[in-house]
């Protein structure tokens, strides 16, 4: 029995398939920089001291923000995807662009001058990681097919 067949469990009542637990994942993933701003900003007073911590250039911040959109786009969308239809299969190559981005980036910093770390490795094995099921998950990919809607 094959891992990536499509069972009627997987459906829900609406007659859509059900979004992979693992994509929430991905999608947290994309968009790690609005996480940490957004507990940056819940965190009062050491909102600047954490945003530092994980970002010393804030123009890396304000560049870790866009790859985080698609994913950011795709939680909103995702309960009301038959409303918008063209935009929901058009958000499915956006997110694996954006997590293309995010595995090449995190090398680049590397390569002009950033401190190699454990954090900035596991990174980009999860990036990788990510990137290969986006691109691998027939039932994802199913999500955002035409025959979906």
């Amino acid at each position: 029995m094959k891992s990536t067949e499509i069972y009627p469990a997987d459906y829900d009542n609406h007659g859509r398939l059900k979004l992979p637990f693992l994509f929430w994942c991905v999608l947290l993933l994309q968009a790690r920089t609005w996480v940490l701003f957004v507990i940056a900003g819940a965190s009062r007073g050491q909102g600047d001291a954490l945003l530092a911590l994980f970002y010393p250039d804030h123009d890396d911040f304000w560049l870790g923000l866009l790859p985080g959109m698609p994913a950011a786009l795709a939680f909103l969308l995702s309960g009301r995807r038959e409303h918008f239809p063209r935009l929901w299969r058009a958000l499915y190559p956006l997110v694996l662009l954006a997590q293309l981005a995010l595995l090449v980036w995190q090398p680049w910093r590397w390569y002009t001058g950033e401190a190699l770390s454990g954090v900035g490795l596991f990174l980009v094995i999860a990036d990788l990681f990510a990137l290969w099921w986006l691109a691998a998950n027939r039932r994802l990919r199913a999500c955002f097919s035409l025959a979906q809607h």
